[in-house]
């Protein structure tokens, strides 16, 4: 008899486990149905292995399955909804429900095991972070003279080992991100580092190495956070734990440098010596919001959003010039309309140069590094796309749907920069164009960006005709091509191009 209660028990419980598992929540978007424990994670993944490895396909092929803009899917125990269209994503940025961010495991395992940072928290200490940053940052001269003049000093410098290099085949991304930091280290630390150093180099192949191992979503290790215990280096967990270690200890002596060094009139310098000025104000109160691990998360979170993503697109644009010849002629006909042979470039030409602009623009359109973006979550029972959306939901959002869109664009897999302009060749058609987001979480770094691409990218052009190596044919796996590379953020495959001088 206690045997027949104990097994319909341990019945009674199965069943009320798996109907709590396979339960959809009432007017959930649609979606494929989950199974127990792993939720659409199998699915997810052997959908991506077909789609050339990005979520951002199996978005693509689930909305056109279910013929909807927004999908509802369970990737191991969480609920995640992707938004597709330009309606709902531009919903989700200026929704309030949606400005939070998740509080998973991989978000933790990112920021040693808490929220901390900027990127991947919210709330009130996610505005007074931001606020302080965003602040001192200026102070520091992001976005004024003080930055733009740094941008001009990392061009030379690359300009230099371009010529150097006496037209022998270069890969522009092996040597682009080293500029692009280097702007952002200054800024960060106050000083400058010479391009031989090998902290730059251990820097960039830690963040290169961290955008290829998981997508948006947080992969596998999110998903199902038990492999960690069976499977840790094969789910992501060691390496994500080495990155860890091995970024902390990067800038740490950097952090400890600037504490043995302080003085009150240094707080202007840098962020660092105004955010340990900040440490110390705040000593002994109530408010511990400001230490040195926040610091460190913070200066993570920058380097992470900044240094990869600018560069990536650096590399891009540059590819294009060898895809588009034709391109690449109306793009030294403007600048050397208007700036001549001997003037630095400096963002502020940027409105005398229309089709540079615009190409810049259509190379943030049709590449689209970050197809899936985000995520949220969602703080409340809300409502998207005419779907109800659970509290504590993780919502992500499609940018490449938006730039993509054949509504709106008309022929969006044509690379066309011309959409751009109007017929007064001035500037027109960007609203929907998010590549930097929009609303209270719109990427603190777009300044930086937009300049760092418009003044390297006009002034290598300025100074040198793009080519393909002679030996260089189609087929080889130098040659550029217009698939990219899988990860966090898509990036260009390697490819040989040839600078040559052009006087």
């Amino acid at each position: 008899m206690i045997t027949l209660t104990l097994a319909a028990l341990a019945l009674i419980l199965l069943v009320v486990f798996l109907v709590k598992e396979l339960w959809r929540p009432a007017s959930y978007p649609p979606g494929p149905r989950w199974l127990p424990i792993v939720g659409n994670t199998p699915l997810v993944r052997k959908l991506a292995a077909k789609n050339g490895g990005l979520l951002a396909n199996v978005c693509d092929k689930l909305s056109e399955s279910y013929r909807s803009s927004v999908i509802g899917l369970k990737l191991g125990q969480e609920r995640v909804v992707v938004g597709l269209g330009y309606d709902v994503v531009k919903d989700i940025f200026f929704n309030d429900a949606f400005q939070s961010r998740p509080d998973n495991f991989f978000v933790r395992l990112r920021t040693l095991g808490t929220r901390l940072g900027i990127t991947f928290t919210d709330g009130a200490f996610w505005n007074e972070q931001r606020s302080f940053v965003a602040r001192h940052l200026r102070e520091a001269g992001f976005g004024r003279d003080k930055m733009h003049a740094q941008i001009q000093t990392e061009l030379n410098e690359l300009l230099e080992v371009l010529g150097n290099r006496m037209e022998q085949p270069i890969w522009p991304g092996s040597i682009l991100a080293i500029s692009v930091i280097n702007v952002l280290w200054t800024i960060v630390t106050g000083s400058r580092v010479p391009r031989e150093d090998d902290r730059l180099q251990r820097l960039l192949q830690l963040l290169q190495e961290r955008s290829k191992a998981f997508d948006m979503s947080g992969g596998t290790l999110n998903q199902l956070p038990w492999l960690r215990f069976v499977a840790p280096e094969w789910s992501g967990y060691n390496l994500v734990r080495r990155f860890n270690k091995q970024l902390t200890e990067f800038f740490t002596p950097t952090i400890e440098q600037h504490h043995e060094n302080f003085t009150e009139d240094k707080v202007v310098d840098d962020l660092i010596y105004a955010y340990i000025k900040k440490i110390r104000d705040r000593k002994g109160t109530s408010n511990a919001n400001f230490t040195d691990v926040q610091l460190t998360m913070i200066i993570i979170d920058l380097f992470i959003a900044g240094g990869h993503t600018t560069s990536t697109t650096l590399d891009l644009a540059f590819m294009m010039m060898l895809v588009r010849p034709d391109i690449q002629m109306k793009i030294h006909e403007e600048i050397d309309a208007q700036l001549g042979h001997d003037t630095v470039p400096h963002y502020e030409h940027h409105h005398k140069m229309p089709y540079v602009e615009a190409f810049l623009l259509e190379v943030h359109r049709f590449f689209s590094i970050s197809p899936v973006s985000g995520p949220r979550r969602a703080i409340k029972d809300c409502t998207l796309g005419g779907y109800r959306i659970p509290k504590n939901t993780t919502v992500l959002y499609g940018l490449r749907n938006v730039h993509m869109d054949p509504k709106h664009w008309g022929d969006p897999e044509v690379f066309r920069p011309e959409r751009f302009l109007n017929e007064e060749n001035r500037i027109i058609n960007t609203e929907r164009l998010i590549s930097f987001g929009q609303g209270k979480r719109r990427c603190l770094g777009e300044t930086l960006a937009r300049s760092c691409l418009f003044t390297i990218f006009v002034g290598v052009m300025q100074r040198f005709w793009l080519q393909r190596p002679k030996d260089d044919g189609e087929d080889t796996d130098m040659a550029p091509s217009l698939t990219l590379k899988p990860g966090i953020t898509l990036s260009a495959k390697p490819y040989n191009v040839v600078f040559r001088p052009r006087k």
